[in-house]
């Protein structure tokens, strides 16, 4: 009789994968063992794995099968099946049922853990039949805190501060080792009801006799909560004690940085005050490391597109430029291309205000006041850091221009922002800034410009013929059969009939005709002339094509795109 192989260790399985080396590993298990984590928590926090990359592993070692909860959506009658308690407990999160088989489907993270899966079936009893699935503690624990009702606790703690009475619900969720005060645990509820449900911003707006509290979620500003006034003074002393701010001073504006780990995802958050006529105004702006960080080939952009983004990307110096109002989605694109860019033979450093995400093996450096380190001073002390590629987080002003372009000129890839509203339109932009035609044209590799665009909610858009002006606007024949889609609104997408962003891109490549028209200052019209003659498509043609596909409205795109000039009366 034959023995059965024998499983490898974790760390032997990655290493014989050749996902990591022998030095990651080594420091993964002193880490490990400083931390008391499980080896592939640690080496994804380490960043030497993505979460997909160890659940994969995971699962090929175990022999188990495994799913992504990053993109799920919620099945509420198998979420009634598994309380919230027992899923946080075991580390489990129930993703769905089949209604005829009475299957249910649960992601667990440790699948040796017979304990768990022996009370969990108990649990089910004869409603269900569990089937495991394999996920990431991180991907569980998120899931858990997004779809499991996170803002009942906030009803909660306020019910404590008007009664008195505890509410213990609250306090089991904060996962707090001992009683704390209502306000502190509400101002952290808020903060981690903002993150989880993916809003980019969370407003603290005072009024005469009521605090306002909004989240902008996909780009727009809705109210979730009004508070009375009373409890605003003893929640922006714990806000300003998270954010490092000065409590005392409620005269003048102020800046911090908030780092929170919610549900097993690190959060940063950057937060502001100004003072108002009605009290002291807090914007916090929320910045999700694991999101920040998007795979090229998954920004949406067209199979041309993107062959063109890396045909500029392969050019050994000069300038890409990434431009786009506050907003836009510009960072986010910027830190995918240094990702694709990412590797052990470049050295890449940044130059950011503030540095966002971090991302491993790549230098970031934050622009200081303090230390008199703008972004000009900046690109000159990098210069001296043998850099392969250079991110200057914006050219603001002539300083900074002339210091990325005598990066460029010197042999380096550099990229930048620039706050503009369409890639043509930086070059005057760039001529503004006393960047001279000649320079503008040998140096800059390619500009892309950049909006996000809300899209539709998969379970409730509704179908519709559309009218003479919207076919015109789409390019579309009186005979030929065109299907939009409108946006109703569910408790899926909190009824705002979106759900989700994308992005819509122009690319702009410049070639030795582009360069030869920039040199000689022509005007906008006949570089736009001759960008579409080489097949460069704008921006607003791109929107247009999402309308087509069904994935957003044309109201959307008008709201950040001008359409006016595609339609001729």
């Amino acid at each position: 009789m034959s023995a059965q192989p024998t499983k490898r260790r974790l760390g032997d399985e990655l290493l014989h994968q050749g996902l990591i080396t022998s030095d990651q590993l080594k420091i993964a298990l002193f880490e490990q063992n400083r931390l008391k984590k499980p080896l592939g928590e640690v080496l994804v926090t380490l960043g030497f794995l993505t979460e997909n990359t160890l659940r994969e592993a995971l699962s090929e070692n175990l022999g188990f099968e495994s799913i992504s909860l990053s993109d799920i959506f919620v099945d509420r009658e198998a979420l009634l099946l598994v309380p919230k308690e027992v899923a946080r407990r075991h580390t489990l999160f129930p993703v769905s049922l089949d209604r005829e088989t009475r299957r249910l489907t649960l992601a667990i993270s440790d699948t040796n853990n017979i304990i768990a899966m022996d009370q969990t079936r108990a649990l089910l009893g004869d409603r269900a039949e569990p089937m495991w699935r394999l996920a990431s503690s991180g991907e569980i624990l998120r899931a858990i805190e997004q779809y499991y009702g996170h803002e009942l606790s906030i009803d909660g703690i306020l019910n404590e501060i008007e009664t008195g009475e505890i509410d213990f619900t609250s306090l089991s969720a904060s996962d707090a080792s001992e009683y704390s005060h209502p306000v502190v645990r509400l101002v952290d509820a808020l903060l981690a009801d903002a993150a989880l449900m993916g809003a980019s911003d969370l407003h603290f707006e005072p009024e005469p006799s009521f605090l306002r509290i909004r989240y902008r979620v996909d780009g727009v500003l809705r109210q979730v909560r009004a508070l009375h006034s009373r409890y605003w003074a003893a929640m922006l002393v714990r806000l300003k004690i998270l954010a490092g701010m000065n409590i005392a001073e409620n005269r003048a504006p102020q800046d911090g940085r908030i780092s929170l780990v919610l549900a097993g995802r690190e959060f940063d958050f950057r937060a502001a005050v100004q003072p108002t006529i009605h009290g002291e105004n807090y914007v916090v702006r929320i910045l999700d490391r694991k999101k920040g960080i998007v795979p090229i080939d998954s920004l949406g952009l067209r199979d041309d597109q993107l062959t063109q983004l890396k045909l500029m990307l392969s050019r050994p110096e000069g300038i890409l430029l990434v431009t786009g109002p506050t907003g836009s989605g510009k960072t986010t694109t910027l830190y995918s291309i240094l990702n694709y860019r990412n590797s052990e033979q470049v050295n890449i450093m940044t130059l950011e205000d503030p540095v966002e995400y971090s991302i491993p093996m790549i230098r970031q450096t934050a622009v200081s006041e303090a230390a008199k380190l703008g972004f000009a001073e900046g690109i000159r002390s990098m210069m001296r850091q043998d850099p392969d590629i250079i991110l200057v987080g914006e050219v603001r002003d002539q300083d900074t221009a002339e210091m990325a372009f005598r990066a460029a000129m010197t042999g380096h890839q550099v990229f930048t922002t620039l706050h503009t509203n369409s890639a043509i339109r930086s070059i005057p932009r760039l001529l503004d800034l006393n960047v001279q035609p000649e320079v503008i044209a040998g140096n800059v590799i390619g500009i892309v410009a950049q909006r996000l665009l809300r899209k539709l909610c998969a379970h409730c858009r509704q179908e519709y013929a559309p009218e003479p002006v919207e076919r015109a606007l789409l390019g579309a024949e009186d005979d030929e059969p065109l299907t939009l889609y409108r946006a109703v609104g569910c408790d899926r997408c909190n009824f705002s009939g979106y759900k989700g962003r994308v992005a819509i891109i122009e690319t702009l490549k410049f070639d030795t005709g582009l360069d030869e028209l920039i040199a000689r200052r022509a005007t906008q019209r006949d570089i736009s002339d001759y960008a579409i003659s080489q097949g460069f498509i704008p921006i607003a043609q791109d929107g247009l094509r999402r309308v087509r596909d069904g994935i957003t409205t044309i109201d959307e795109v008008a709201r950040v795109i001008d359409l006016t000039g595609l339609v001729h009366a």
